[in-house]
């Protein structure tokens, strides 16, 4: 414990505080600090918590003090106080996660506004920008939510919802619903809307010549040495490092590595479900970590520190620290996405030719010329921040100015692919490894997936360790073992249906009586991409799977998927959903997939019902919000 005590107070991680020492009142920390915006975030990957720290620093730009604040930290009971500050203004960037749910760090706030029919917010002033994904039947339902409730409950909004589609362009709604707000807000506050355009940085470096290296952070994500003594209970701040004991490829043939991992969990008391997803914190490519350091002329292995400009913020630093910039870009930072427009922005004035800085800053406006450069020459192109320094041979940023506006490497999840009644002390992960060529030739690797691959059992003695946390969902088996299943999961989306197989074996191994078990699978080629293709032929034999249905889309003239499989069974699936209660599950690509099942179920619920299709559509409608057709999709 001692070295907790020699760290100074301001200098530990804030998640490390105890919660007495921590201000939960952001009301008083407004007034203590000047401050007359807060910026709310409801982030799952990151992104909102982003645009949130953009809008804050904004705020400066035009003469007002913002802060970004994590409605978890807070007691957001106090929104009715904001009319104490004069010229207030709340901002919410709220992310939608899942099926229309609220993310993590948003869940007790978004309760809060549900419970709370009597709270008057009238002196409440506040705008929304949503974040979300087209592709999903609820598009931005958490932003929506809050933008309407806080109307309900007499707030004042200053400015429209903003709706930003993750399945187009993000960054593009974002500015575009930017550029109009701070105008806006300007007007209504009666100030000039002067926006200072030079950088401003919220961090300052500080390099440690003489330090003891246990108090330099190595990886870890809340507490120092965290990994070095594992504490339960483990989440999401505080991971467990659980070792690889399988890894093998799941694929016979084909150009593509499909992948089956299993990790295991013995004392470390994590539960999981069948459903449930494990999240996991890769790190990035040791070669494009070194190319960085080379480009930039820097030794990475200096220790630094970047310390937070505003005493009073909760975020102390914007990574764990301090740490080298070798850790900062191995473990902390992402360094494969396309940069966002505001780095571009910020990074502008490291230029040496005044043509790079004026195209940089540019693609950072809401010109239409510059946001089509900024879509042809990083989104289209996939350039990284690697690639944009090395094809603008004058840009040589300073790096911690860099790491600084970096976005922070967020933790990847998948579906598990075992059931805890089996496997009580083993998670299974099965993933396909991401890679590609870019238009500009360049090879991309997925993070992830590509250093899931090189978890080797053992490495040279060592066991290799994967560090993890289990988040909960709402994908289950039916409460009633006799309830059929219908699973739908193509391509890797197979993943949560082997633990629910292997959950209704164990059943019947109990001598409960189980409904009927109909499995969906669909891949390539029968003889290459058939993933756990024994284990359920052998399900099938057992009698655990009642059906198992696959489609091969590649393996004739004409492309076949699981939708054109359902179709053929429409009599016995109606039968199986119409009357005797089966649950539907859909697990996989959300893009085309899950919307053609859908939409092929509602095919089938107007032959076999006789609806006309608005019925169709809220027939299945009403399954969802029954909990009886459920989806586990990505895009």
């Amino acid at each position: 414990m001692g070295c907790v005590f020699s760290l100074p107070e301001d200098r530990r991680d804030a998640a490390e505080r105890a919660p007495t020492t921590r201000e939960t009142s952001f009301i008083e920390k407004m007034k203590k600090t000047g401050k007359n915006i807060i910026v709310f975030y409801g982030s799952q990957t990151g992104t909102a918590e982003e645009f949130a720290n953009r809008l804050s620093k904004d705020a400066q730009r035009y003469g007002m003090k913002g802060m970004a604040a994590d409605p978890e930290e807070y007691d957001m009971g106090e929104l009715s106080r904001l009319s104490e500050i004069e010229n207030s203004l709340a901002i919410f960037c709220m992310a939608t996660y899942g099926e229309g749910d609220p993310t993590d760090n948003a869940q007790d706030f978004y309760d809060w506004l549900q419970e709370n029919d009597d709270e008057d917010l009238s002196g409440l002033n506040y705008t929304v920008f949503a974040l979300g994904n087209k592709t999903y039947e609820h598009y931005n339902a958490m932003g929506k939510y809050v933008d309407k409730r806080l109307e309900e409950l007499r707030a004042k909004r200053i400015f429209d919802l903003g709706l930003g589609d993750d399945d187009g362009n993000l960054e593009e709604d974002f500015i575009s619903w930017r550029e109009q707000f701070w105008p806006a807000i300007c007007e209504h506050f009666g100030v000039e809307a002067l926006g200072d355009d030079s950088s401003i940085r919220q961090y300052e470096l500080q390099e440690h010549t003489d330090i003891n290296m246990n108090k330099v952070y190595t990886g870890e994500i809340g507490r120092l040495k965290s990994f070095e003594v594992q504490k339960p209970p483990f989440d999401s701040k505080n991971p467990f490092l659980a070792p690889v004991t399988v890894n093998r490829r799941l694929n016979k043939a084909g150009d593509r590595h499909l992948m089956h991992l299993e990790l295991d969990i013995t004392g470390s008391k994590i539960r999981y479900e069948s459903g449930d997803h494990v999240a996991v914190f890769p790190t990035n490519d040791s070669g494009l970590v070194n190319k960085l350091g080379h480009i930039l002329g820097v030794d990475l292995d200096v220790v630094i520190s970047l310390n937070n400009l505003d005493d009073e913020s909760n975020k102390k630093h914007p990574f764990p620290c301090p740490t080298t910039y070798r850790t900062a870009l191995t473990h902390y930072l992402d360094i494969t996405h396309p940069p966002r427009t505001n780095v571009l922005y910020e990074l502008a004035q490291y230029a040496s030719d005044p043509k790079d800085q004026e195209n940089m800053r540019k693609m950072a406006s809401s010109s239409p010329e510059g946001k089509a450069l900024y879509q042809s020459w990083v989104l289209d192109a996939s350039r990284n921040i690697l690639a944009i320094l090395e094809d603008m041979p004058t840009l040589r940023p300073p790096i911690d100015h860099l790491c600084e506006l970096m976005p922070r490497l967020q933790a990847r999840y998948y579906s598990i692919a075992s059931s805890s009644k089996v496997h009580p002390n083993s998670i299974h992960i099965c993933a396909v490894v991401v890679e590609y060529k870019t238009k500009t030739g360049r090879m991309n690797k997925g993070v992830a997936t590509n250093w899931l691959k090189n978890k080797l059992v053992s490495d040279n003695g060592h066991k290799s360790t994967v560090p993890m946390y289990i988040r909960k969902s709402q994908f289950r088996l039916p409460f009633k073992a006799t309830n059929p299943v219908i699973m739908i999961g193509p391509g890797t989306g197979i993943a949560p249906f082997m633990g629910f197989i292997q959950e209704r074996g164990w059943l019947k191994e109990q001598g409960k009586e189980v409904g009927e078990t109909v499995m969906y699978f669909g891949c390539r080629h029968k003889n290459e991409d058939y993933l756990y293709q024994e284990e359920l032929e052998e399900a099938e034999k057992n009698g655990v799977l009642t059906q198992l249905n696959v489609a091969f889309s590649r393996d004739q003239e004409q492309k076949v998927y699981v939708q054109h499989l359902l179709k053929n069974n429409k009599e016995d699936l109606w039968k199986l959903i119409h009357t005797e209660n089966a649950h539907i599950y859909v697990c996989g690509d959300a893009r085309n997939m899950a919307k053609d099942v859908q939409t092929t179920f509602h095919e089938i619920a107007e032959e076999m019902g006789g609806m006309v299709r608005t019925q169709a559509t809220d027939y299945i409608k009403k399954l969802m919000t029954k909990g009886r057709y459920s989806q586990d999709v990505w895009s």
